[in-house]
C-alpha cells in the first residue's frame, strides 16, 4: 500500500469529524497508531483485546524518542477541550517514567500527560484551533514507555468513556465503524499467527497447491524467532528439515543482533511463494462459527484500522493465545494439571513440576534484552520506579531466565502487566549495574517491548499429548512430529528460594529418547475445520514442556499444511484426514521430505 492511500485511509478512518446538529458541535478524534509519521514511537497491537486498541509507545530505553507526527482536518476553528487516553504504567511515589506533551499546530500545551494510573483520559484544558488543517504531535519526554492510545478535541466538555466496553461502543460511533468488514477474502486456507508454527503452514500448504492468507500482527514474521524478540530455535526438524532449514535461526545467544540476518532470510523466503498471500501488520480480532465449523476469520490493520473478513473451509491457529479457537467456540485448557489428572507426577521435583491440585500457573514470558560496550563512558539514569523489581539485582543483559509468571497473572489477559514488570526489573537491574566502575562503558543497546510467552490457551484435540506419551515413547501411528530434545519445564526461581527475584527462572529437565506427537492432538475436538499448530496444541502443561520449543512448532506447522491438501482434494475436515486418508497423509509427508 503506497503512502499516499494510506494517509487518504488515515483521514478517512480515524480522523472523523462528528458534526452534531441539534447544538452545533463537532469533535475530532484521533487513533494515534494511525499518526503519519511515528518518529521513535512504536506501534504496540500486544493488548488490543484488553484494552482497546493499538497504541503508540516511546520506546526510547531511556533516551526521549523523535516525535510521532500528523495532521487532521477541522470543519471549523474555534476553541476545542481536548482529552489524551494514556497510562501511567508505574504509578507511586516518584515522577511518572513515561511522561509526554502534546503540540498543536507547534504550540506545546501545558498539560504534561502519562501521570494517571490505568488506561484513562487525561485532560489538557481548551485550545484554540485557528486552521482547518491542524499539525499534531507527540514529544516524549523521558525515553521509558511513556504511551498514547488516542487524542480527542470536542467542542463539548463531555469526557470520553473509560469503561471499556463503553469505550469500545463509543470508539466505534467516533470512527464510524461497521461492524462486519466491507471486504472479504476467501482462500483455501486461513492461517493466523506468522511464527515459525504459521510460516511452516502455509509453506507446505502452498507447496501443494493451496491458496493460502497468512495473517499477522507484526511488521516481521518468526513470533519468538524474528528480531524484534530475537529467541534462537530449538528442537530437531523431524521429516520437514527441507522447509524449517529456509525459516529457523542460528544458535546464537538470545537477544543477539545476528537474529536480523536469519529474519530477512526468513521473510524472503515466505514471500517468494505467489500462493501466499501475507497480511502483515493485520491483527485478527474475530472468528465465527456456526454448527462448530468456522465461517470467517476477521481481521484489522493494525495502523490504518482497515478491516478484512477472511473466508475459508478450513483454518489454522497458530495465534500461540488460540484466539482463533477461542473466538470460535473451541475447547481449550489452561494451567497445571493436578499430578493425578494424567499422571504426570515426579516425586523428586514435587510441587515445581506438577502440582498436587491443578492451579493457574504456568511457564512464564520472557523479555530480552541487550548491551554494548561503548568507547566513551555512558550515562544511565537511578530509576526509583524499578526498585522495587530489581531490588539490588544489578545485570546487564538477558537470557531466557529473564522471565515472569505469578498464579494471580493471567498470561493472556495481564500481559501489558507482565511485559511492564519485566521493563522495571530489566531497567532496574541494568542501573544497579552501571553504578559499578567496571560497567561505565557499557550501554543499553536493545530491549524487546514484545512479551515472549512460552505457554498460555492449549486447545483440545481428540487426543490431549502428556508427558506419558514421552516416557512411554508411544509411536502412534499418527506421528507426524518427533523430537527428541530434553523436556524442560520452567518454574519461578522465588518459589524454592523466596531471596531470588521474582523475574528470574529455572527450568527442571527431564531427559529423553525420540518421542512422538500425534496428528489427532493438531486439529480441533469440537471445531470441525480447525487446525492448530505451535504451542496452543492439544497437550497438557507438562506435556507441552518438551514440544513447545520452535522447531518442534515448525513441525506442527508442516504437518497441518500438508493435511489441509488432502481436506481440500477429499473436501473432507481435519478429523477425517485421520479416520479415512491416513495413509495417502503419511505416504504424502514421506515424499516430500
Amino acid at each position: 500500500m503506497n503512502n499516499n492511500l494510506i494517509e487518504l485511509k488515515t483521514l478517512l478512518v480515524f480522523v472523523l469529524i462528528i458534526f452534531n446538529h441539534a447544538v452545533a458541535q463537532q469533535d475530532v478524534f484521533i487513533e494515534t497508531e494511525s499518526f503519519k509519521e511515528k518518529g521513535g514511537w512504536v506501534v504496540d497491537p500486544q493488548f488490543v483485546e484488553q484494552m482497546g486498541s493499538p497504541y503508540l509507545m516511546a520506546h526510547g530505553m531511556g533516551n526521549p524518542v523523535s516525535n510521532a507526527m500528523t495532521s487532521v482536518k477541522f470543519k471549523k476553528k474555534g476553541n476545542y477541550h481536548v482529552w489524551a487516553r494514556t497510562k501511567n504504567w508505574v504509578p507511586g511515589n516518584w515522577q511518572a517514567p513515561g511522561r509526554f506533551k502534546i503540540i498543536v499546530n507547534g504550540k506545546t500545551l501545558e498539560t504534561t500527560f502519562g501521570l494517571t494510573s490505568g488506561w484513562s483520559w487525561e485532560y489538557a484544558g481548551v485550545v484554540n484551533i485557528e486552521s482547518k488543517k491542524v499539525s499534531i504531535e507527540l514529544k516524549d519526554l523521558t525515553g521509558f514507555n511513556g504511551r498514547c492510545d488516542a487524542i480527542y478535541f470536542s467542542e463539548s466538555k463531555q469526557k470520553p468513556p473509560s469503561d471499556i466496553e463503553k469505550l469500545k461502543a463509543w470508539r466505534a460511533e467516533k470512527l464510524s465503524e461497521n461492524t462486519s468488514p466491507s471486504k472479504e477474502k476467501t482462500y483455501d486456507l486461513v492461517i493466523t499467527g506468522g511464527g515459525i508454527a504459521g510460516c511452516a503452514a502455509a509453506i507446505a500448504a502452498s507447496e501443494r497447491g493451496l491458496h493460502v492468507a497468512l495473517i499477522h500482527d507484526r511488521p516481521l514474521l518468526g513470533g519468538n524467532a524474528s528480531s524484534e524478540i530475537r529467541v534462537h530455535t530449538e528442537g530437531i526438524y523431524g521429516k520437514y528439515e527441507r522447509i524449517l532449514k529456509e525459516i529457523d535461526t542460528k544458535h546464537y545467544p538470545n537477544g543477539s543482533y545476528k537474529s536480523k540476518i536469519d529474519q530477512k532470510r526468513r521473510d524472503i523466503y515466505v514471500k517468494s511463494f505467489k500462493n501466499i498471500d501475507l497480511f502483515l501488520n493485520w491483527r485478527a480480532y474475530d472468528a465465527k462459527a456456526i454448527n462448530n465449523t468456522i465461517q470467517y476469520v476477521d481481521a484489522k490493520h493494525t495502523s490504518t484500522g482497515e478491516k478484512i473478513r477472511f473466508k475459508a473451509p478450513r483454518f489454522v491457529d497458530s495465534t500461540g493465545d488460540g484466539w482463533i479457537g477461542f473466538w470460535a467456540g473451541a475447547e481449550f485448557s489452561y494451567g497445571r494439571e493436578s499430578k493425578d489428572t494424567y499422571g504426570e507426577g515426579i516425586d523428586e521435583w514435587g510441587e515445581l513440576w506438577s502440582p498436587e491440585e491443578s492451579d493457574n500457573f504456568v511457564m512464564g514470558s520472557s523479555v530480552l534484552w541487550q548491551n554494548e560496550i561503548s568507547k566513551k563512558e555512558e550515562f544511565f539514569p537511578v530509576l526509583p520506579w524499578a526498585v522495587d523489581v530489581a531490588k539490588d539485582h544489578k545485570a546487564r543483559a538477558g537470557e531466557w531466565f529473564w522471565e515472569y509468571s505469578r498464579e494471580d497473572l493471567n498470561q493472556i489477559e495481564d500481559a501489558e502487566d507482565i511485559r511492564d514488570h519485566m521493563l522495571r526489573a530489566i531497567y532496574g537491574s541494568f542501573a544497579n549495574a552501571k553504578k559499578l566502575e567496571k560497567n561505565k562503558f557499557y550501554k543499553l543497546k536493545w530491549v524487546s517491548y514484545l512479551v515472549g510467552k512460552r505457554e498460555s490457551r492449549r486447545l483440545v484435540g481428540d487426543h490431549i499429548f502428556t508427558h506419558n506419551d514421552v516416557v512411554n515413547l508411544t509411536k502412534f501411528k499418527d506421528s507426524v512430529v518427533m523430537e527428541k530434545r530434553s523436556v524442560d519445564v520452567h518454574y519461578q526461581r522465588n518459589l524454592k528460594d523466596a531471596s531470588q527475584p521474582d523475574f528470574l527462572s529455572s527450568a527442571l529437565f527431564y531427559k529423553t529418547k525420540k518421542y512422538y506427537i500425534p496428528y489427532r492432538s493438531l486439529y480441533s475436538k469440537n471445531i470441525t475445520n480447525l487446525f492448530m499448530a505451535g504451542r496452543n496444541f492439544s497437550c497438557s502443561h507438562i506435556g507441552l514442556g518438551g514440544p513447545r520449543v520452535m522447531l518442534t512448532c515448525g513441525q506442527m506447522g508442516a504437518a497441518v499444511g500438508f493435511a489441509a491438501s488432502i481436506c481440500k482434494k477429499y473436501n473432507v475436515t481435519p478429523r477425517d484426514v485421520y479416520t479415512k486418508h491416513l495413509k495417502e497423509y503419511m505416504d504424502l509427508i514421506e515424499d516430500k521430505k
